[in-house]
């Protein structure tokens, strides 16, 4: 008899170590903090001249570089490129561009607000076509019933459409050092706030496992 292939393990070799995971997405915002809280010290040691005048433009360039290698390791390891993270990696160099050539580090602060906006408008707009985009990026992640996806897309697209609204309140009316440090502890918090609060409506409509009942 000829052993069936399980879907499931024609697709292991795509998916990726979630703690890489976890560091290919992190990874780039720490760096990008770190980079701000010692960009005085490293300016002055390495010499830089423009356009790293301040910290802020320094962090932003290396946002940009950690984001673009990130992706990189990503494809390397998968040989897929999610959509998501491509779309932050565009808005970085879009926007990261704009600050260093302009020496603005207005551009920089506005990119969470456009990325949450993209991703939220996506979302549900998707949602009033009666499709969930949130099922198609994450379906191979966990599993729910459509109900669940539906819920659980409608939720991610306010929430996201939130964070823009937060980004915007800390940046234009805080410093730029609590700006900095609000963009890692601040929305990393809310999002794990958000995730735990989802699920218990995640597991309620999980679906059953029968594989092994007769």
């Amino acid at each position: 008899m000829t052993p069936q292939t399980d879907p499931k393990d024609q697709s292991e070799e795509n998916l990726i170590n979630p703690t890489l995971k976890l560091a290919l997405e992190m990874g780039p915002i720490i760096l990008f903090v770190l980079s701000y809280n010692f960009g005085d010290r490293l300016i002055a040691l390495f010499d830089l001249g423009e356009p790293f005048t301040k910290p802020i433009f320094l962090a932003t360039a290396v946002i940009m570089v950690a984001t673009l290698i990130s992706i990189a390791i990503s494809w390397t390891v998968t040989r897929t490129l999610p959509a998501m993270p491509i779309v932050t990696a565009v808005v970085v160099s879009i926007f990261g561009g704009l600050t260093l050539y302009l020496q603005d580090d207005t551009f920089i602060k506005l990119k969470p607000t456009i990325i949450n906006t993209l991703f939220g408008v996506t979302l549900l707009s998707g949602m009033l076509m009666g499709r969930s985009f949130l099922k198609v990026v994450m379906g191979q992640a966990f599993q729910l019933d459509q109900e669940g996806w539906n819920k659980l897309t409608w939720r991610w697209g306010f929430f996201f459409l939130v964070l823009a609204v937060v980004n915007e309140i800390v940046w234009r009316n805080f410093s730029e050092g609590f700006w900095v440090g609000f963009k890692f502890w601040g929305m990393t918090g809310l999002t794990m706030a958000f995730v735990a609060s989802q699920l218990p409506m995640m597991m309620k409509h999980a679906p059953e496992d029968t594989s092994d009942q007769n």
